[in-house]
């Protein structure tokens, strides 16, 4: 007992995990425990949430996407912005200024135990500014999704010691970046494999219809990727993180037999007490149930998973009538281009016809009538209960 009570937190995981036989994910120069915190936007998985999973021994992960939403001062300087002609200038600013104050507290909290990452979508206007003030700001990993980041390592050329982390789905997708990556003289870190069936938010297929593809099954996707990196030369060089689906240690060591070196959760850590959403949030989250899921094509043009909220049930049941006026906007919803391509302001009617960053807003907030909730398609360790991130490591390692 007094041995137990000496141990660190992050220590006493690492013991628990050892005597469960599973294997630390080697990243950064650090063994780690085999867990990663998926980035979740808005506002969800910023400094607070990522820098208590870090402090356990593993990856904690900021969402770079509009955190000026957490600091009140950014928020009363530009809530107002409307017709302004550098209103977009002056919020991407605002929002840069917010994720170096969350990758610092992050990294602040974590105690140097596990690794800060911050998850950037390639499909967002500012994603080359998000990945240059993560770099400058000291993020130890940049996770890229929604999009193939095949210009990741020229934007990092500059930061070889931070890992590059590539979020894809299935093994042609490992084999198309790994390749250029190559060609330009790195190697991606590792990468997460996120199964579209499994995973919450915007899944990586282009197709609703393709989620049940079986080439995005782990038993699938990773046995292939472990081939092609044999064929490559570059067997063991590359970890493999499984993400959707994951709720408890079976799955963790199932996925490792495959040959996984580790997992990554995004809803479970959003329901933890140290998430940095709301309660109300929380709430929506760990109450829905399998049946209150919906999948749907967001405003992004990817298929996204979330809770069948009243905003989500009306949107959907209107969604025809908005695709059929469809027509391009002269300006933003919110005064700034967070999408590069948005199907609601570029007139797209072949995918979603709203805001995606103002229904994320209110769900940050909060307003489950206007909010859209974005969540994993498996059930949660806990069940409708918040408990702490160290709980939940402690679940996931220990099977306590």
């Amino acid at each position: 007992m007094s041995e137990h009570l000496s141990l660190s937190p992050a220590e006493h995981l690492r013991q628990l995990a050892e005597q469960a036989g599973l294997r630390p994910l080697h990243l950064c120069g650090k063994a780690l425990l085999p867990i990663v915190q998926g980035g979740m936007g808005v506002g969800v998985s910023a400094g607070g949430l990522a820098g208590a999973v870090a402090r356990m021994g593993a990856v904690g992960t900021v969402s770079s996407v509009d955190l000026r939403r957490l600091h009140e001062d950014l928020m009363d300087q530009t809530r107002h912005l409307d017709k302004e002609p550098d209103a977009g200038d002056l919020i991407n600013h605002a929002n840069l200024i917010a994720l170096d104050r969350e990758i610092k507290k992050a990294k602040a909290l974590s105690e140097n135990q596990g690794l800060v990452a911050v998850n950037i979508m390639k499909a967002i206007t500012g994603y080359a500014d998000h990945v240059q003030q993560a770099l400058k700001s000291g993020a130890d990993v940049l996770v890229v999704g929604a999009g193939l980041p095949l210009d990741l390592p020229e934007l990092a050329a500059d930061f070889p010691n931070t890992a590059l982390v590539p979020i894809l789905s299935d093994a042609r997708g490992i084999q198309l970046v790994v390749k250029k990556w190559e060609k330009k003289g790195r190697l991606p870190d590792a990468i997460i494999i996120e199964h579209p069936r499994l995973a919450g938010g915007h899944l990586g297929a282009a197709k609703i219809e393709d989620l049940q593809d079986e080439r995005f099954n782990f038993e699938v996707a990773i046995p292939l990727a472990l081939e092609f990196f044999k064929t490559m030369g570059i067997e063991g060089k590359i970890p493999l993180i499984a993400a959707g689906g994951i709720n408890c240690q079976a799955d963790i060591l199932r996925l490792q037999a495959l040959g996984a070196s580790a997992v990554q959760l995004g809803t479970a850590f959003a329901v933890t007490i140290e998430s940095d959403a709301s309660p109300h949030f929380k709430k929506v989250l760990a109450d829905a149930k399998p049946s209150d899921l919906v999948e749907f094509i967001s405003a992004a043009g990817l298929p996204a998973r979330a809770v069948r909220t009243p905003w989500l049930d009306k949107y959907l049941r209107i969604e025809d009538k908005l695709k059929h006026v469809a027509h391009k906007k002269k300006k933003c919803n919110m005064s700034f281009d967070c999408l590069s391509h948005c199907g609601l302001r570029d007139g797209n009617a072949a995918v979603g016809q709203f805001c995606i960053d103002q229904q994320l807003g209110h769900a940050y907030s909060g307003e489950v009538d206007k909010g859209l909730f974005f969540r994993g398609a498996g059930t949660l360790p806990f069940g409708s209960e918040i408990r702490s991130v160290q709980a939940l490591m402690a679940h996931l390692v220990g099977n306590i």
